[in-house]
């Protein structure tokens, strides 16, 4: 069980709402890639039904974790940024928060498993983060 989680604990005081989806919609708009949805033509004839794959490989740092990473950044007031942005993963979040700060102009500190692949790490500061190697799981 995670540290601080109760069975009883109650959930968040602020339920995702239609206006906050539409907000991050209009935020999202100028900055990601619409993906397409592509029609798995082979996976529909095996299983008898219509299955489309969003190709979210195509956003801008090859995943969909961009979309949830630039509307979090994208909210956080100046002064909670004054000293950047940190996150912790293996990879395409690492990227995705490093895309998202510097494109707010903010610092992003991204703290990576030693055993992190090259392309990610080299991903990341590509896009401007700073990166730690620390650990080595993503636990």
């Amino acid at each position: 069980m995670r540290s601080g989680w109760t069975p009883t604990r109650k959930v968040s005081e602020h339920l995702v709402e239609l206006d906050d989806i539409r907000e991050a919609q209009e935020r999202l708009r100028p900055v990601v890639v619409r993906t397409p949805l592509y029609r798995a033509d082979v996976l529909n004839g095996e299983l008898g039904c219509d299955i489309r794959l969003k190709l979210e490989s195509l956003q801008r740092t090859g995943s969909f974790k961009f979309r949830g990473a630039y509307n979090y950044v994208a909210r956080l007031s100046d002064e909670v940024c004054s000293n950047g942005v940190v996150t912790y993963s293996s990879g395409n979040h690492a990227q995705a928060v490093a895309l998202a700060a510097q494109l707010h102009g903010r610092r992003a500190v991204v703290v990576m498993p030693t055993t992190s692949t090259q392309i990610k790490q080299e991903g990341s500061k590509r896009l401007g983060a700073e990166v730690v190697l620390e650990g080595t799981t993503s636990l």
